[in-house]
């Protein structure tokens, strides 16, 4: 999986291209009406209902556009909150909070909006012991606010990307020529190479699932577009030998029978493609 330290480089790449396109040569509102030496208050106030999310990624954006910005944080990242909340309030520079007005209130609403989402598919699955997963089914140039933020409200995250994990889906095993030996030019591939990556392997009914079993060395079995009974019989057939995954158009309503099937994981990709913004203004004190 991808480490802190990559996680980092990614948000700081999110900040400085962010303030890049959104400021340019300079916020000229701002420095056409608002002397450089004027100081200010804000809070960040809640119009909604629903997880907080993006508190801490807001303080990084505060000290990237001018490190003498003071945050006071009154709710932390993962609170349940409500309509007229007020999360926290930053002080300083009123030209410096203008300028990270917009990258701050768009991230929060975003992340808050699947933190809240993830949050709601958690507790559909409580007491399964089956955990809800993110996909790659995200914004370009943005995945780490969204994973962080399904990690923020309760769940996991996949496979951060293309090089963090190897993942054997439909067209990777046609193109390779079969299960078997798609499963083995990959093992040989990270043998050559020296890397060590764990392997997941998707399957598309329950022959295929029998052909993976066959192998040894993956990690998870992807049980894709399954019904609940060809679920339970996969689950049952794979056993002890790797975890279990399933995915396929499950949504709130079918999300609950996939985990009683036993399997250790659901993903799904509404948890960041099908979200609506939580409702927040940053308003001047």
């Amino acid at each position: 999986m991808i480490s802190k330290d990559a996680f980092q480089k990614e948000l700081d790449l999110i900040i400085a291209n962010a303030i890049r396109e959104d400021v340019g040569d300079g916020d000229h509102s701002s420095l056409a009406c608002i002397p450089d030496s004027a100081t200010g208050k804000a809070k960040l106030l809640v119009k909604d209902e629903g997880i907080i999310a993006g508190i801490e990624f807001a303080k990084q954006v505060f000290a990237y556009v001018d490190e003498g910005l003071e945050v006071e944080t009154l709710i932390e990242d993962g609170s349940q909150v409500q309509h007229g909340d007020i999360a926290f309030y930053v002080s300083g520079s009123s030209q410096s909070i203008l300028k990270a007005e917009r990258l701050v209130l768009n991230a929060m609403q975003r992340m808050s909006a699947i933190a809240t989402k993830t949050t709601f598919f958690v507790k559909l699955l409580e007491g399964t012991g089956t955990k809800i997963l993110d996909t790659r089914k995200t914004t370009p140039g943005i995945r780490a606010l969204e994973k962080w933020a399904v990690k923020i409200g309760g769940g996991e995250n996949h496979r951060f990307a293309l090089y963090d994990m190897i993942m054997l889906k439909d067209n990777h095993i046609d193109f390779a020529g079969g299960i078997t030996q798609a499963i083995k030019k990959t093992q040989d591939y990270l043998k050559e190479t020296g890397r060590d990556l764990k392997i997941i392997v998707e399957a598309r009914d329950l022959n295929e699932i029998k052909e993976i079993l066959r192998s040894d060395g993956v990690y998870r079995i992807l049980i894709d577009n399954f019904n609940y009974e060809d679920t339970r019989t996969a689950v049952n057939l794979i056993g002890e030998k790797c975890l279990t995954e399933s995915s396929g158009g499950i949504n709130e309503e079918t999300i609950r029978q996939y985990a009683e099937c036993g399997v250790d994981y659901i993903s799904s990709g509404a948890l960041t493609h099908s979200v609506y913004n939580m409702d927040l203004s940053l308003k001047a004190v």
